[in-house]
């Protein structure tokens, strides 16, 4: 298991960096993970989970919940408003929010709930078409127009383009967070961790390291 190996990666990252490990959180991304490799990874006393899809969440989670009642579970992936519901349910934190139909929906959940997760507006640093997330240059606009909502926004996150140096990613990402007051910087995957945190990464993604290659199906 990678699990051991990846947090004294994270330690060493944290130090060199003149940071405190422990101002470093790790996510564990289960998705598409066997439910062996999970409950190895959770019996070992990791509690933070990644996860991209509510309904496989859904289908996972709670079983799981009953042997461990203090599972962190983190949505990770795409948010269709139509899950909304089901996503406040079930996660602790919620890392993509991008839109202002999305964040409408959110502040009257958490008005009917009296409660809401975590929240992270994900910023579309690469400007790809085919990637959620809100442009670099609406990021503030967005992300007061959450503030105005009441939403517990606690950070922003980033996935940079797979063929860009990720440096450029995490500097600017650093920087939005920096001049709206966020102390939260979701960003770093298996390949990146440790340069993410060398930017301040707060929150760490790392599925492959931990668990191995998914298996799908």
């Amino acid at each position: 298991m990678g699990l051991e190996d990846v947090s004294d990666r994270i330690s060493q990252a944290a130090q060199k960096a003149g940071r405190d490990p422990g101002s470093v959180k790790l996510i564990a991304v289960s998705k598409v993970q066997p439910g062996a490799r999970v409950d190895a990874v959770l019996a070992a006393g990791h509690r933070c989970f990644g996860e991209n899809r509510v309904q496989e969440a859904a289908g996972k989670w709670p079983a799981f919940r009953e042997t461990y009642a203090d599972i962190d579970l983190h949505l990770i992936g795409p948010l269709q408003t139509n899950k909304a519901r089901q996503a406040f349910e079930l996660f602790q934190s919620i890392h993509t929010l991008d839109r202002p139909k999305l964040a409408k929906t959110f502040a009257r959940l958490a008005q009917e709930t009296g409660s809401c997760p975590e929240l992270f507006v994900q910023v579309n640093t690469g400007e790809e078409p085919q990637k959620a997330g809100v442009l670099p240059e609406a990021a503030d606009a967005f992300i007061e127009e959450c503030r105005v909502l009441d939403l517990p926004v606690g950070g922003v996150m980033c996935i940079p383009p797979i063929d860009e140096e990720a440096s450029l990613h995490f500097a600017l990402l650093a920087k939005i967070a920096e001049r709206n007051g966020l102390s939260g910087l979701s960003m770093g995957m298996s390949g990146d961790f440790e340069k993410a945190i060398s930017f301040g990464a707060t929150h760490v993604r790392v599925g492959s390291a931990i668990f191995g290659e998914r298996v799908p199906g």
